[in-house]
């Protein structure tokens, strides 16, 4: 219903759609039209919102895209979310799983703050503001462990968010990609920088 969220779903195809995947068509019928929802309808793999007063759809993000932190599912989505939902402070965030001895996984939360980048005392301040707002919003368990600041976002010059980068940020690895698609390799740099 309208105002309501839930899986981006087709009920008629369309022309030019997909029609099989080369050498594996079951994997096919099982990646896009699951027979939990009567093998009939396509499955974006979009989680979407329908807006209350027109019934417009916003894209929310993936719906497989998903941690398991301490035996609990957490949607990357939902993460930020609420740290987006911080309207006074955040700007822009993108929320990533690392390993963890701990909890198997850990959240690891890119934030673009409303103002300038915030660095020592200050930053710590604000993570724990951000981590307090997360748990008030979702549950403790969603806070994220390590909250890291940056003027901007890896992105593509399409606006898309490389996310793997940010993985690979967050598990400390050296980015040994491709980043010539970045609109602003520099970032790269900033965002591993810890608080």
């Amino acid at each position: 219903p309208n105002g309501a969220g839930g899986m981006l779903v087709i009920k008629r195809p369309w022309p030019s759609m997909i029609r099989t995947i080369w050498n594996d068509p079951e994997r096919f019928k099982k990646s896009y039209f699951p027979e939990e929802m009567g093998g009939t309808i396509y499955l974006a793999g979009d989680g979407a919102v329908r807006s209350e007063d027109r019934g417009y759809f916003r894209i929310t993000g993936r719906i497989d895209d998903v941690l398991n932190v301490s035996g609990h599912r957490l949607g990357t989505m939902e993460i930020e979310s609420a740290l987006v939902s911080k309207t006074d402070l955040v700007a822009e965030a993108a929320v990533v799983g690392r390993p963890d001895d701990v909890t198997g996984e850990a959240v690891c939360a890119f934030v673009v703050l409303k103002r300038g980048r915030p660095t020592g005392e200050e930053a710590r301040q604000i993570a724990n503001e951000l981590r307090a707002w997360v748990a008030k919003e979702i549950g403790p368990i969603a806070k994220p462990k390590d909250i890291r600041f940056g003027e901007n976002l890896p992105k593509t010059r399409s606006g898309k968010i490389m996310r793997r980068l940010l993985r690979s940020i967050a598990k400390g690895e050296a980015i040994t990609q491709d980043i010539s698609t970045l609109e602003n390799p520099a970032i790269l740099e900033q965002l591993s920088q810890t608080n």
